[in-house]
């Protein structure tokens, strides 16, 4: 849960609040919320799941609406990564359910496969640090958290409220955390599936010794090697 700091200022608590955000590693919060898919409890609804939680500002808004078709048409790719994608604002269930309807008729869109979550109350959203004042005190930024199966935060983007996000970048990203689980690697500046990846490197000599010994790799220097999987 987040946690504001003792003021006398009007309103400081929850300008505190809206700021906070859980960091890179820590526990996903969990919580209970009312989405076009039903009521659920987030952490039982991802299960053993990679899931990108992500906010846009508000329904029935131009760039919102493409960036939700587009992942619409696109959810099969996520899906066979064993990813679930869930979106929120602070929109009602009836704003909601009133623009997906509306997104698939105009965007000759799927209906959306995913739930949105209705945080009228705004819960969901100072959770997950989702409202920036400077940005907008009314409506959500552009959000991803990326959690893993364990329930763990892996990655956080924040994207401001004119600029819409890109779902190449969005799967870039979730590929490249699944490969390091799995490999134990690192991945370089533009990687993408197929590249090659970085070696961890070297923590002590004995670890710089063996290294020499590797075959059939693209050795940089002592620090920084790449390999292909």
């Amino acid at each position: 849960m987040c946690t504001a700091s003792p003021s006398t200022t009007p309103n400081a608590g929850l300008r505190e609040q809206t700021r906070s955000l859980p960091r890179i590693s820590e526990t996903a919060p969990d919580f209970k919320a009312v989405t076009t898919h039903g009521e659920l409890q987030f952490s039982e609804w991802q299960g053993n799941s990679w899931t990108i939680l992500f906010s846009h500002p508000a329904d029935f808004t131009p760039v919102c609406s493409t960036e939700l078709t587009e992942l619409a048409k696109r959810s099969k790719e996520f899906e066979t990564k064993n990813c679930k994608l869930i979106g929120v604002s602070i929109d009602s269930i009836h704003s909601h359910l009133a623009w997906v309807d509306n997104l698939a008729k105009i965007l000759d869109a799927p209906r959306l496969p995913y739930p949105l979550i209705a945080d009228s109350d705004r819960k969901v959203a100072e959770l997950y640090g989702m409202i920036h004042p400077n940005e907008s005190a009314t409506v959500t930024v552009r959000a991803l958290f990326y959690i893993d199966p364990k329930h763990t935060i892996r990655a956080i983007i924040y994207y401001p409220l004119n600029v819409g996000r890109n779902v190449d970048e969005i799967l870039r990203v979730l590929e490249a955390l699944q490969t390091a689980d799995t490999n134990g690697v690192a991945c370089p500046v533009n990687w993408k599936k197929g590249d090659k990846v970085i070696v961890p490197p070297p923590k002590s000599y004995k670890e710089v010794e063996a290294r020499a010994a590797l075959q059939n790799v693209e050795r940089l220097d002592f620090y920084l090697i790449k390999k292909s999987l």
